[in-house]
């Protein structure tokens, strides 16, 4: 059983993953999750989309949205929407996502990651103020991204 460290990062394939999720990353790895580290681990299904504090409209497709977290250490994956977003929570740009924007498949990206009192926090390179937010409220998820919209999610597994 590997080790989180001798587990090669995952990339978003070309194209995206398309209908179904690829396997999970690392779910032959031996390690735990870091002892700062919120459990985010699981299947998780929007039940609320509010942008500016009301409700989204339901033709809004993040109210389709399904994602999987795993985690181990200080990485996290994050799988949803067509790509694989991998990165370790430690505030470095190299460790962080490289990868591509699933709303294009192209786009390249560059994020750093940290757990901030029990806030996973993204920070695109070059985007200064902007930040993608994920944690617990209860038994729910709280996505957050930036400005534009706040997703409310429900762990199936």
């Amino acid at each position: 059983m590997p080790k989180v460290l001798e587990i090669p990062k995952a990339f978003t394939p070309t194209g995206g993953y398309g209908a179904e999720m690829p396997a999970p990353v690392l779910a032959d790895c031996t390690d735990a999750l870091a002892s700062n580290i919120p459990d985010f681990r699981g299947l998780w299904r929007a039940i609320d989309v509010r942008v500016n504090g009301e409700v989204a409209p339901a033709t809004l497709k993040v109210w389709q949205h399904l994602e999987r977290i795993e985690q181990a250490g200080n990485r996290v994956v994050i799988t949803a929407g067509g790509v694989l977003h991998d990165m370790y929570a430690d505030g470095t740009f190299e460790n962080g996502v490289n990868d591509v924007m699933a709303a294009d498949f192209v786009t390249p990206i560059s994020i750093s990651a940290t757990f901030e009192n029990d806030v996973l926090v993204l920070r695109p390179r070059g985007l200064e103020g902007v930040e993608v937010k994920r944690w617990l409220d209860g038994e729910h998820l709280i996505w957050e991204y930036s400005t534009f919209f706040t997703v409310r999610l429900e762990r199936l597994t």
